[in-house]
């Protein structure tokens, strides 16, 4: 029997702050039938799962000279792990000390820590590297226990075969998945971006990331994240290579996942579903050819060679396509960047703000995902009502009324018109013609 009130240091699995220890179960619905919504809306009851107790298997993956990579240990001992081995463990990982990798093994999101210590073993080739991993129906609350992962492989690393701290989580953690869906909870439908987000944003898109983890992403893309915008509101197949360390990466995945949000009740329902697949391999080939639609990153470049399986190539900081009839939106135009500009000084307001006022009700975060939905509404908004009307016809007017470009923006607004199944004609005249 694992004793559950043992806290020593390296059972401290939970960092939840104080002042959310009273938010950290879900409220109960008022008495008129509506949900409560707590200010940092991160009230899951409404997706239909508990916030605690979601932890379907937790693992310790090791890199075996002879075997390669392989799991040591796993609970429960039955759980199907086949492939957790290479998506625990990224490709070129011997290059770097340590790293953290997001992935997705069938309708499930893991987190694993991955750790490298010198040693002075001739059968271990100088060096031991092992990942200590969870997995998920969600990845909504698999940041909290980074630092207990963390812990946790330099725990192996330096006591190899010492799991009782990972059998105390594990009981302390496990599962008790809902009825519905067969047990089984995938990634957040879109539906359930229904309720309205004032300041309080979807659960789903709200705690996942690290403070900062979005600011960085527009830092680094800078004018291109208007490119990526676009693509991810096409619901292309998006994937981004990177070198080791990959955990930054999987944290671009959520990010360009965010850009196509959109709160408009019934928008989108008939669309692909923007999946994140966070790291993938070789392995994963199979899976990635199903899929409509995806954001995945990986650190093995042949799949560049691989154009069967996506649509859009990001390499560092190129955003690439190998299709002709996407190539047009890798044109950045003039109201894209008059968008990333207006993105920008938002940015250095708010950073005003808080330095002058001492105001942190709001962040870069959700100045960020407020700012792109804001566009996607805008747009989804007016083409509705264009659609409804009795004359379906997109207009000049119409196209800048959503920020969009008449001109530039027609391939990108031509498309969008098709995937989504909105009835309207665009008419715009061409500047070439008299």
């Amino acid at each position: 029997m694992v004793e559950q009130s043992d806290r020593a240091p390296l059972l401290d699995w939970e960092e939840i702050p104080p002042n959310e220890l009273t938010q950290a179960v879900p409220a109960p619905a008022k008495e008129n039938g509506s949900e409560s919504n707590p200010p940092d809306g991160r009230s899951l009851e409404r997706l239909g799962w508990e916030e605690k107790d979601q932890i379907v298997a937790v693992f310790v993956v090791t890199f075996d000279t002879r075997s390669g990579n392989m799991v040591e240990w796993c609970l429960p001992q039955d759980v199907n792990l086949d492939g957790v081995e290479f998506k625990s463990m990224a490709s070129g990982s011997h290059r770097i000390a340590k790293d953290f990798i997001y992935f997705r093994k069938g309708c499930y999101f893991g987190l694993a820590c991955f750790a490298n210590m010198p040693v002075e073993s001739e059968l271990e080739r100088g060096a031991r590297m092992k990942s200590v991993g969870i997995l998920s129906p969600s990845y909504t609350l698999l940041y909290r226990y980074m630092h207990f992962l963390e812990n946790q492989v330099r725990h192996q690393l330096q006591c190899p075969g010492s799991y009782s701290p990972l059998e105390a989580f594990y009981e302390d953690k496990k599962a008790v998945l809902p009825p519905a869906r067969n047990g089984l909870v995938t990634a957040c439908p879109t539906n359930a971006w229904v309720p309205a987000i004032n300041r309080c944003m979807h659960p789903e898109m709200k705690i996942t990331h690290p403070a900062g983890c979005m600011s960085q992403f527009i830092h680094f893309f800078g004018e291109q994240i208007m490119v990526l915008w676009k693509f991810a509101l096409l619901r292309k197949r998006i994937l981004i290579f990177s070198p080791p360390p990959v955990g930054v990466v999987c944290y671009r995945v959520y990010c360009c996942c965010s850009l196509a949000n959109i709160s408009i009740p019934g928008i989108g329902v008939s669309v692909p579903e923007f999946r994140p697949f966070f790291y993938i391999n070789v392995a994963d080939i199979a899976a990635l050819a199903t899929e409509m639609s995806y954001v995945a990153c990986t650190t093995e470049k042949i799949f560049e060679e691989k154009k069967e399986l996506y649509d859009v190539y990001v390499d560092n900081q190129n955003v690439k396509t190998h299709r002709d009839s996407l190539q047009p939106l890798l044109r950045l135009n003039g109201v894209d960047r008059e968008k990333y500009r207006k993105l920008s000084e938002q940015r250095q307001l708010l950073l005003y703000t808080q330095e002058v006022d001492g105001d942190c009700t709001s962040n870069e975060e959700d100045l960020f995902i407020l700012f792109f939905m804001e566009q996607n509404n805008r747009i989804f908004q007016t083409l509705s009502e264009v659609a409804a009307s009795a004359d379906p016809t997109l207009t000049a007017e119409h196209v800048r009324a959503m920020g969009l470009d008449p001109q530039a923006d027609r391939t990108f607004l031509v498309d969008l018109l098709e995937l989504y199944g909105i009835d309207a004609m665009l008419v715009i005249d061409n500047p070439c013609c008299p």
